[in-house]
């Protein structure tokens, strides 16, 4: 699994180091399509988007604070296969997987402690891509929060 992991993240950074118009095309969808995912959220500003390929894993961590209303929002290119989403706290607990609500592309929550959490994002296999040629796009992970006023 930890060699999925990390074969996974040298890939992306591979990916990332080769073909800089392609990253630019993926952040440019992240900005253009993805972040409407987020309605009336706020964006946190940040981009966080990758070419991912069919049964690739990618991982982010972000530190979310206590009394915070966030969305967390995933969306990818239309060749892509289902997207699932786990966010799991420090302690291994999965908080979320979008696997038990028909691979939502977005969560809303609140935690009553501030605290680091880990995103972990995998691109389904469709089952009808050949093993030889699977499909690959760009996948957005975007952040945003309710401006509270107290």
């Amino acid at each position: 699994m930890k060699r999925t992991v990390l074969a996974a993240v040298a890939f992306i950074l591979l990916l990332f180091a080769y073909s800089p118009e392609i990253h630019a095309q993926c952040k440019g969808f992240a900005k253009k399509v993805c972040k409407t995912e987020l309605g009336d959220y706020i964006h946190d500003g940040n981009y966080h988007a990758a070419i991912l390929t069919e049964g690739e894993e990618a991982e982010l961590y972000k530190t979310f604070y206590s009394d915070q209303q966030y969305r967390i929002a995933i969306c990818g290119t239309d060749a892509l296969p289902d997207i699932q989403f786990k966010v799991i706290d420090a302690n291994r607990n999965v908080l979320y997987d979008n696997k038990t609500n028909n691979y939502a592309r977005s969560w809303d929550f609140k935690l009553e402690s501030s605290q680091q959490l880990k995103i972990v994002v995998k691109v389904l296999t469709s089952g009808t891509s050949s093993e030889a040629n699977p499909q690959q796009g760009c996948v957005a992970i975007m952040f945003g929060f309710k401006d509270i006023k107290k």
